[in-house]
């Protein structure tokens, strides 16, 4: 779950972090109020939007006055702003963050990320890349720095203080730098999060300020942490996704025509990406979580049904301990009398309770045809799409 710049910047100064003062406003008259209790020559309108590259898109605008903090609140408020992270469709931007400017002498980049390949966390820094770096990814720039981090605590002082001084940090500030590392660490833990940028962390006469500050959370581990789930903006977020979410379903919604019907996130994607290897187009991608059960399935797959572009469902399915085969293929079959749209099934399946799931494919006289592997399954579903068309 992403989080906004605002919220990121409220937690991390709960954690000690230095952010600049700021208030939230959704009108351009509370913007105003705004600019005025935050009382500096220099303020910033920064519209929120879950997207990098607001100010290459003029969601950043600086100004002297209240005035025209109301004025630039009003430009940005309601506008459905572009960035290369959004999309040709951009997002439309609800809220804004005015917010004091600050005066520094130089700016670096400093996250925390979870590192894939050993599992360990991963300290990045170095000097602040402006505008492109979102779009090339900072982790691949040649300039950053990483220390990696046990998982069951910070660095020893030396060490963190020593990367502190090597991505570019004044003599100065490396204690109060390595202290920010220690409150990131603890806060990545603490909130199950899986990212915490700072971009750009400025360096000012009298110490760090975050400027700028990513955070994402791990939606797996939300459960502890009702409140934070509170934060999640559902207005970001497509309606058909959320709704998916609530029965156990991670579910994007895409352009083309093949229904995809898989459990696991890995499995989900491979599928994806086979159907378009194979000259198909997904209509979706769908990651059926262990967690659901046969009637949360039977809502995912009709949302797939609901879709009229969709000509096939496509079926690849292990099945697990958790959750066997014959409970996905039941959800078929009841999504199918609850639609009451029925489309050729490509079947590919094979685990827990396989041969149930074979019998009691067979009573609910669907029009399927089961494949013995993925590619087959794939090369059977793009054929059939193309048939339909």
């Amino acid at each position: 779950m992403n989080l906004h710049e605002f919220q990121a910047k409220r937690i991390l100064s709960a954690y000690g972090i230095p952010c600049p003062a700021g208030e939230i406003a959704i009108t351009a008259d509370e913007a105003e109020t705004a600019a005025r209790q935050v009382g500096t020559d220099e303020i910033f309108v920064k519209a929120q939007i879950l997207a990098g590259s607001r100010a290459i898109a003029g969601g950043v605008r600086a100004v002297q006055t209240p005035a025209a903090a109301k004025i630039a609140a009003k430009a940005l408020l309601g506008k459905r702003l572009v960035t290369p992270q959004t999309g040709p469709s951009g997002q439309i931007v609800r809220r804004v963050l005015v917010e004091s400017g600050i005066r520094f002498e130089q700016q670096l980049y400093l996250a925390l990320a979870v590192d894939g390949a050993s599992g360990s966390l991963a300290l990045i820094g170095g000097p602040h890349i402006a505008g492109e770096s979102d779009e090339r990814g900072h982790l691949e720039s040649p300039t950053l720095r990483t220390l990696f981090l046990d998982s069951k605590g910070p660095a020893k002082d030396e060490a963190l203080e020593a990367f502190c001084g090597a991505i570019g940090v004044d003599q100065r500030h490396v204690t109060d730098c390595a202290g920010i590392v220690r409150n990131m660490y603890r806060a990545f833990v603490e909130l199950d999060a899986s990212l915490i940028e700072m971009n750009p962390l400025a360096l000012t006469e009298t110490g760090l300020v975050v400027l700028d500050a990513k955070m994402a959370l791990d939606d797996n581990a939300l459960f502890r942490h009702r409140d934070l789930a509170e934060l999640r903006d559902r207005d970001e977020m497509d309606e058909i996704e959320l709704d998916a979410q609530r029965h156990q379903i991670n579910f994007v919604q895409m352009d083309g025509d093949i229904g995809i019907i898989a459990n696991g996130a890995g499995l989900g994607l491979a599928t994806v990406d086979m159907v378009c290897d194979a000259g198909g187009r997904p209509a979706n991608f769908m990651d059926i979580r262990t967690t659901a059960k046969t009637l949360d399935i039977a809502h995912g797959v009709g949302l797939v049904l609901d879709n009229p572009k969709t000509k096939v469902l496509l079926v690849n399915v292990y099945g697990g301990g958790m959750q066997p085969c014959d409970t996905i293929i039941d959800a078929l079959g009841v999504a199918a009398r609850r639609k009451g749209r029925v489309l050729p099934i490509i079947l590919r399946f094979t685990g827990n309770n396989e041969n149930t799931a074979r019998m009691r494919l067979a009573n609910y006289n669907l029009p399927t045809t089961e494949c013995k592997d993925m590619w087959q399954a794939v090369t059977a579903a793009v054929a059939v799409a193309g048939r339909n068309s």
